[in-house]
């Protein structure tokens, strides 16, 4: 398929709906069935030519999966990876000493093949928790990594998913210092959806040339503006990670703080990886709503993404949506065990553009329209909780039957 590009005149960006990690200079990504699925695609890599920069987010759950280990472990050798492999349908989570090593020895595989350090290797993992990986099925993965038939970032993309109705990806283009600098973008996620840096998993690679210390403390900001605003189901996963990988093979003076452009650099992050957190929400497992919550006026920033994120991950609001019933109560009784820095006199809610809650107090709308309003695939709730400087936006999902009936049969 051809990509599709819109610019951003205002902020100076042109977005490339179809780019992904493939698409900064110098990036290969493919995938290939090794076998740990059906029929699927289910052993991935991204592959930089020369050694990037690298930086990671990682779980807060104290399960933490050896992959992420491995990863976390090597990244903070010298801060640079030059390549990825991911499998799905397996977690290697709760897998003790033997997972540890079935990770290290991925690593080590891949590295051999492509005649590069160990430490250079991150490696992750995505499915079921609990069962040792099928290693002579990653092996066959391992052997095949970097042949040409199967160097095809469409590949790496639908590689990762597991119960993902659809690949997620994008890329953007920006010039710094009058060079065209890309930034690529890969997530998979579906369930187990509520990050807490931050089952997902996202990818962000650029050619750009970055401050390792910089590139650190962007992802970390970057992701607390996108993975870690979003929410499916309120769990957060032993295997969440976000990588990214800059290898500087564009020809700009390196990015850091001090940089004239940076903030034009850190805007584009930040673009690919809400989109990709959007993405992330609206494929939620079961969804047909993305519900996006936009809270202002709150006493600083943490507390307006502690109301905007309750707002989405209420079970009481979410199915709400899904009924499309304009019930205005349980999104103010989410907002309100939120935070207790909420004045109820000074908060007012709208659903759907209609003002619901106005000072404290329900306000008379029209039921049938709203009604209708709801029946978007897009249900946007807007609050203001006072008069303070602290504004966030969470995404999140309705919550349906489907998603019961998928986790009920996860394992089979």
């Amino acid at each position: 398929m051809k990509d599709i590009e819109t610019i951003d005149t205002l902020n100076q960006i042109t977005v490339v709906i179809n780019g992904d990690v493939g698409s900064p200079l110098g990036f290969i990504a493919g995938g290939i069935h090794a076998g740990l699925r059906r029929k699927k695609k289910d052993f991935g890599w991204i592959y930089s030519t020369t050694e990037a920069t690298a930086a990671g987010v990682y779980t807060l759950n104290r399960f933490k999966a050896a992959p992420l280990k491995v990863t976390e472990d090597s990244i903070n050798i010298n801060q640079t990876l030059q390549a990825v492999v991911v499998n799905s349908a397996n977690a290697n989570s709760c897998t003790g000493y033997r997972g540890i090593q079935d990770a290290k020895d991925t690593q080590s595989w891949v590295a051999e093949r492509l005649n590069i350090e160990p430490h250079h290797v991150g490696v992750a993992s995505t499915g079921v928790i609990g069962s040792f990986l099928p290693m002579d099925k990653i092996k066959y993965g391992v052997d095949h990594v970097l042949e040409d038939s199967f160097n095809q970032s469409a590949y790496f993309n639908q590689s990762i998913l597991t119960t993902d109705t659809i690949t997620k990806h994008l890329s953007v283009k920006v010039d710094i210092d009058n060079q065209t600098v890309t930034i690529g973008g890969t997530a998979k996620g579906s369930g187990m959806i509520h990050p807490n840096m931050a089952t997902m998993l996202g990818f962000i690679t650029t050619d750009a040339k970055v401050d390792s210390k910089a590139l650190n403390q962007c992802l970390r900001q970057t992701t607390d503006h996108s993975f870690n605003m979003i929410t499916v189901d309120g769990d957060t996963s032993t295997n969440d990670m976000v990588l990214c990988m800059a290898n500087g093979q564009v020809n700009h003076h390196s990015l850091d703080e001090n940089h004239p452009e940076w903030q034009k650099f850190v805007y584009a992050i930040n673009y690919v990886a809400r989109y990709l957190a959007q993405s992330i929400a609206k494929d939620g497992e079961g969804a047909t709503k993305l519900v996006t919550a936009k809270v202002k006026g709150a006493i600083d920033i943490h507390e307006a993404r502690k109301i905007a994120k309750s707002i989405v991950s209420s079970n009481l609001v979410k199915t709400a949506i899904h009924g499309e019933d304009a019930n205005f109560g349980r999104i103010v009784t989410a907002m309100g065990y939120a935070s207790k820095y909420i004045d109820p006199n000074a908060t007012n809610v709208k659903l759907c553009q209609v003002s619901v809650f106005k000072q404290g107090m329900s306000v008379a709308f029209d039921e049938a329209y709203l009604k209708q309003q709801l029946e978007a695939d897009n249900i946007v709730i807007e609050a203001t909780v006072g008069e303070g400087e602290g504004d966030a936006t969470a995404y999140g999902c309705d919550l349906s039957y489907e998603y019961v009936r998928i986790n009920a049969s996860y394992r089979t």
